[in-house]
């Protein structure tokens, strides 16, 4: 292979890793946008879960029972 072939070669693949490059860093801020909504989410469910904890609610064992009992 001679130098100016070797050269396009060398280009070539140059290319192509940029690209793949370029498409798994567009991978990688999609996943990020999911994580950073996934987060925001959870932390509204736990927001929700302690203010609905602060109401009196007592153990299963501990209520009476219904009044058709």
């Amino acid at each position: 292979m001679d130098q100016d072939a070797h050269r396009v070669d060398l280009e070539t693949r140059l290319t192509y890793q940029e690209a793949a490059l370029q498409e798994l860093n567009d991978v990688i801020v999609r996943q990020q946008k999911i994580l950073d909504n996934l987060g925001a989410q959870l932390e509204l469910v736990r927001r929700q879960m302690h203010a609905q904890a602060q109401f009196d609610v007592l153990p299963t064992a501990q209520e009476p029972p219904p009044p058709h009992y």
